[in-house]
């Protein structure tokens, strides 16, 4: 298959794939791998890279592995391990077998570095990590050859070996590879390829006290599975040489890199150091709090799977970084949600409203549809009476000129329901309002003959005496900044959180019917925005709301406004 009989847009990686395909560089096989380190939580940009390696492999009938590139095991940990799976589920991808580790390889590896030592390609170390990188050089000066550069094959590899067996403290020593100290690639001037760890790691307990650098690992768990296009993000293009250098050196199967953009977004940190920064100093409530970009936390805030491979398709994949604007997210998600989300009636800011003239004790069904975008999603009955609740912000006692929703002497619509006019303001003796007193007109029942006058409002209510208490979690964006991660703009994370990325409304009131709610619906409360109930707070028996994105669409009128 190649990308003629996809209805996907093409990129460069898929005509990198078409022209092996055609000259059957790898038999025709493509082969990919998604390979995260289990040192945290998947984020957006992990997403890109998911649905960019599971995608191809799809489109292309391969394959696609899951990879946990686990060589640190100071920093990782099992539940990240099950954390990466969900998310990957999550978007829709299966990787078949079961899921790769690179500790799974860590005597082959302890091999691979045994035979480059064999062949005067890698030696042991005794310098510092402080003295290393100080005969490292700079761009602009060639590194410094260690003195134990040039210990015989025989001693370094007696070295090695009793690197593994425990004899030496963390720091005392590391495998280098034998390249080139005076390169002009700063990866290439004899990097590190083992260090001692005595950290027990969580496959391999107490087995190993030294670990593979990423880079070493990375580019021979490619080759042992098999990997035809190694695609990683564009930090990885001047590790490439060395990628080449290893698998060449040891004469192995060589998979070919490829490097992309990473994902950077407006008002959003992808940085695992400082999500990770925010998560221990108290500014959020967690990896899953609905304000991070995580995967788990975009879940819980109600992000769709189908809206983020939308917008990861969108982007496209480029050569080049760029900044995505959040707007075209929300603009993803909202147009998945406008599809799939029922319409419901929620009061956040209640006000009560009595019908003085509507009969005591009367009640009555009306009719309201719940999705006007899906023809399927059928109609249910709203309970209407005599005192019902609307929104604070939709009343005023001394509105300015263009206010058209309800004021002293003004009419307005009640969704599906009468046109009413506030007759009387109460107030408590702090004069603040407590109770509107409004008449209704039982001639302008909405879908019946109404009167020749309009009204220039509708606003959502719902029934005093049948809604039900809510808590609704009004979630914002987290920074205020557009570029919190630039730290010449933002020197300090803290400094650019927005205050008001979080309200908490603990007295809502909203209609009967979401009681029986369950937590992979999603709604929209009428006028209000697209919400979600809380799958943490739901499994701890509590019902709490998540604002998931408002109803502004400010990515759709850019675009309007661009055609224009």
């Amino acid at each position: 298959m190649n990308t003629s009989d996809s209805n996907l847009p093409s990129n460069f990686i898929r005509y990198i794939i078409d022209d092996d395909m055609k000259s059957q560089k790898f038999q025709g096989r493509v082969h990919t791998r998604f390979p995260p380190e289990p040192n945290g939580f998947l984020h957006i940009g992990h997403a890109k890279s998911i649905c960019l390696n599971f995608g191809i492999a799809r489109e292309y009938q391969g394959k696609c592995n899951l990879r946990f590139d686990d060589t640190n095991p100071a920093k990782e940990d099992e539940k990240y391990v099950q954390s990466i799976k969900e998310d990957v589920e999550w978007l829709g991808f299966d990787w078949g077998e079961a899921p790769f580790f690179a500790s799974g390889y860590f005597t082959a590896l302890y091999d691979c570095a045994r035979q480059l030592i064999s062949k005067g390609k890698a030696y042991v170390d005794d310098l510092s990590p402080d003295q290393i990188r100080e005969y490292r050089g700079t761009l602009k000066e060639p590194g410094k050859e260690s003195p134990f550069r040039n210990r015989s094959v025989e001693e370094n590899l007696d070295l090695f070996q009793r690197m593994k067996t425990g004899e030496f403290e963390e720091g005392a020593k590391v495998l280098r590879a034998k390249i080139d100290m005076g390169s002009g690639n700063l990866n290439m001037r004899d990097p590190v390829l083992y260090r001692i760890l005595k950290a027990h790691h969580h496959r391999t307990g107490d087995e190993w006290c030294i670990y593979p650098m990423y880079d070493f690992a990375h580019c021979l768990s490619d080759s042992i599975e098999g990997v035809t296009h190694s695609i990683c993000t564009l930090e990885f293009e001047d590790h490439r040489p060395l990628y080449d250098w290893i698998l060449n050196t040891l004469e192995v199967y060589h998979p070919q890199q490829i490097e992309f953009a990473r994902l950077n977004l407006t008002y959003t940190v992808l940085s695992k150091r400082k999500l990770l920064q925010l998560v221990e100093d108290g500014h959020v409530d967690g990896w899953d709090d609905p304000r991070m970009p995580t995967l788990s936390g975009m879940r819980r805030r109600g992000f769709t799977s189908n809206s983020i491979r939308d917008f990861c398709e969108r982007i496209g994949v480029a050569k080049s970084n760029s900044i995505i604007d959040l707007a075209l997210l929300e603009h993803c998600l909202r147009e998945e949600l406008n599809k799939t989300a029922l319409r419901v009636m929620a009061v956040l800011r209640p006000i009560k409203v009595i019908l003085t003239n509507y009969p005591e004790g009367q009640t009555e069904e009306l009719e309201s549809e719940n999705n006007p975008e899906d023809p399927d999603a059928g109609s249910r009955k709203l309970t209407f009476s005599r005192e019902l609740y609307i929104e604070r912000d939709d009343f005023m006692e001394e509105p300015p000129k263009k206010f058209f929703r309800l004021a002293p002497g003004k009419e307005v619509r009640l969704k599906h329901a009468y046109i009413i006019k506030c007759e009387e303001v109460i107030k408590d003796e702090q004069d603040n309002i407590v109770e509107l007193r409004c008449t209704y007109d039982p001639d302008t029942k909405s879908g019946q003959v109404e009167k020749s006058r309009k009204v220039k409002a509708t606003l959502h209510w719902v029934s005093a005496s049948h809604a039900i208490d809510a808590e609704v979690r009004l979630y914002g964006n987290l920074f205020t900044s557009p570029n919190p991660g630039d730290e010449k703009e933002c020197p300090e994370l803290k400094d650019a959180l927005n205050p008001d990325s979080l309200e908490i409304l603990k007295d809502c009131k909203v209609e009967p019917g979401l009681a029986d709610a369950n937590g992979d619906q999603p709604f929209q409360f009428l006028r209000l925005g697209y919400f979600c109930l809380d799958p943490v707070a739901l499994a701890q028996g509590k019902r709490i709301f998540n604002r998931t994105v408002t109803l502004k669409d400010e990515w759709a009128k850019l675009q309007k406004k661009a055609k224009g």
